[in-house]
């Protein structure tokens, strides 16, 4: 009686911790890809094949490369 209850408690644990990893890894997963941050630094721009263009009104702009179109900082 007293095995089956330490048995069931290890599974019971194990379930759920197979469920943490599991959910963990679809979290980080499901962030990785193509996000697009607001706005990019001005080196993130050109190590990534981009220009400044200062022309703009209000802010920067990245013009080309990975992050053509967003905000420099």
């Amino acid at each position: 009686m007293r095995i089956r209850r330490i048995i069931a408690a290890v599974f019971a644990t194990a379930a759920l911790a197979g469920l943490g990893l599991t959910g963990a890894a679809s979290a980080s997963a499901a962030t990785v890809g193509s996000v697009t941050p607001a706005s990019v630094t001005p080196g993130e721009c050109t190590d990534n094949g981009g220009t400044i263009d200062r022309s703009t009104p209000v802010l920067p702009t990245c013009r080309g490369g990975s992050y053509d179109g967003q905000t420099v900082d």
